[in-house]
């Protein structure tokens, strides 16, 4: 199995960046291939749906969308800007979404923060689930939160606290676990609805492919 980690921050020395380094080391000891990427390795401007028609999505976007496609989960260590997501990684998202196929849809994904405050970058997350889930991922329910990051790491790349590396260690067991099922042992025919009471004979609803 292949797994994208995603890196939400361009900074050098960004705290996401060194904990989605952690979060892929634990995905190869786990036994699966891991992709790690940052998000400044995919170029894009501003989302502008003139630009689209005119020049069609730029290339930073069509090259996150094929390392989406060769990945069965993706992780995205993203940090926390104004209580809500950075707007890198949110323009990234609506410029891949543009994709047909969308590539998001029933991708399973695990959100992870690092962050200086006490909350460890966590309301980033809750508002980076609602696009996520409206574009059909299989967003995990457990987010790791990583807080006092600037103080959280050891020399070596590791955690100073034995405890939080364990959960760490723990919640991304668990999510390869349910995506290594997903992927390996379909069992059941899936719609994807937009809202509750929302009707569809199609395998899943024109709002998702079209």
């Amino acid at each position: 199995m292949r797994v994208l980690v995603l890196a939400g921050s361009s900074r050098e020395g960004s705290v996401n960046a060194r904990l989605a380094s952690l979060v892929a080391a634990q995905v190869e000891r786990s036994g699966a291939e891991v992709d790690l990427a940052r998000i400044r390795e995919f170029e894009m401007p501003t989302y502008d749906g003139d630009a689209e028609a005119d020049q069609g999505p730029p290339e930073g976007a069509a090259l996150l969308r094929e390392r989406l496609l060769a990945a069965q989960a993706l992780v995205i260590a993203s940090p926390e800007y104004n209580a809500s997501v950075p707007g890198v990684l949110k323009n990234a998202v609506d410029w891949v979404s543009r994709f047909r196929p969308q590539p998001f849809k029933d991708k399973q994904t695990l959100l992870v923060s690092a962050s200086p405050s006490m909350v460890g970058g966590n309301r980033g997350l809750w508002a980076l689930r609602v696009p996520l889930e409206h574009l059909g991922a299989r967003v995990y329910p457990d987010m790791f939160s990583l807080a006092m990051a600037h103080a959280a790491f050891r020399e070596d790349g590791g955690l100073t606290d034995e405890g939080l590396a364990e959960r760490l260690a723990a919640t991304v067991d668990s999510f390869l676990a349910l995506a290594e099922a997903d992927t390996r042992y379909l069992c059941l025919q899936r719609r994807w609805y937009e809202f509750l009471g929302d009707e569809s004979s199609a395998p899943v609803t024109q709002r998702a492919e079209d």
